[in-house]
């Protein structure tokens, strides 16, 4: 069982199953973003009460204090959720389990607390498929230079009636490199335009590749060589880290896209400038190395290139996905069941 005894009381029509404390703490934003009465009514079913604090001093908050108040053993955090301290003594509370809504836990809940023993999970795979909405978008509006012409209409009152350098969809070659959740949603999305869908990611079983209609390419190189569209979603790992260099940018077609909702860290940062800047690539970006991207970016003012200021994940109105999964993991705990989308020591350090 994940939960301990001594600071969770068994569910008394099933002694098996564990309830404990639940609190979430984030301003009230946060909370109407991610919350319904429905999915609070959820949660509160599985715990033993549901503390809620939407009001408090970000600076000052004592959390050893807040957490031996509440005896909560699970904690909801969002992005205004303020920062777990290193040295929290967990053996001194009922804290089991931080239930972190977004993404990235990356200094919210040290890498040090996860060491020892603390559970984090975040939205994991519930943020997918409109990960994958948004790189089909960027393709879509890549291949018909949607930014350029809403500009000039809008700026300068044009009526560039010209369809020399539009582009659709229909039979493009697609490269996906990667082929997670995200890759897997976004070659659903693909079928209605084309079937000539290859991913380049070795570890990955034939089967899965066939049950999307995905081929595999058998290296880096053939991946973008044979792509009118390469989609970048690797995992941000040491052997991927600037894997993507000038030479692969090169070999897409003159006008072929390149899309990046994954990891920034993955493609050479001046290689992609380089290209980009020479305007013959069409590219679109939602990550980069260094975020917010500078004001001074060179990649600022590109016409071939659309930015995206890292907000692939969930719309406004499916921010509710999250709470979701969420209440699932909730419930595979309090039976004492692996947790879904769990951050480890190991994957904390590929995190943005």
């Amino acid at each position: 069982m994940h939960s301990d005894p001594k600071t969770t009381q068994p569910d008394p029509a099933n002694p098996s199953v564990l309830r404990p404390k639940g609190l979430i703490l984030m301003n009230q934003w946060d909370f109407d973003l991610f919350f319904t009465e429905a999915l609070l009514e959820r949660l509160r079913s599985s715990l033993s009460e549901l503390e809620i604090i939407r009001e408090y001093d970000r600076e000052s908050l004592d959390w050893q204090k807040v957490l031996a108040d509440t005896k909560a053993g699970i904690l909801f955090t969002s992005w205004t959720t303020p920062f777990l301290p290193e040295g929290l003594p967990l053996e001194e509370l009922s804290l089991k389990y931080v239930c972190h809504l977004p993404g990235s836990v990356r200094n919210r809940v040290p890498k040090k607390l996860i060491e020892q023993g603390l559970l984090v999970t975040n939205w994991g795979n519930s943020v997918s498929r409109t990960i994958a909405e948004c790189g089909l978008m960027l393709i879509l509006a890549s291949l018909r230079k949607l930014p350029e012409f809403n500009d000039s209409m809008h700026r300068e009152k044009a009526w560039n009636h010209t369809r020399e350098d539009q582009f659709s969809l229909f039979e493009r070659r697609v490269g996906l490199h990667g082929f997670g959740r995200i890759s897997q949603d976004l070659a659903e999305l693909l079928k209605p335009f084309t079937n000539k869908v290859k991913a380049y990611s070795p570890s990955v079983p034939d089967e899965l590749l066939e049950k999307h209609g995905v081929k595999r390419a058998n290296d880096l190189d053939s991946l973008f060589a044979d792509s009118d569209i390469v989609v970048e979603l690797a995992a941000m790992t040491e052997r991927n880290r600037n894997i993507v260099k000038e030479k692969h940018l090169r070999m897409l077609p003159k006008n072929g896209v390149f899309v990046n909702i994954g990891r920034a860290g993955v493609v050479e940062e001046e290689a992609l400038l380089k290209v980009a800047q020479e305007g013959h690539l069409r590219i679109g970006l939602d990550v980069y190395h260094k975020e917010p991207l500078p004001e001074d970016s060179p990649l600022r003012g590109l016409a071939n290139v659309i930015l995206l200021p890292h907000l692939a994940g969930p719309t406004i109105d499916r921010m509710q996905d999250s709470c979701l999964l969420a209440a699932e993991n909730v419930e595979r705990y309090c039976r004492g069941e692996d947790l879904e989308a769990q951050i480890t020591a190991e994957q904390y350090d590929s995190m943005t």
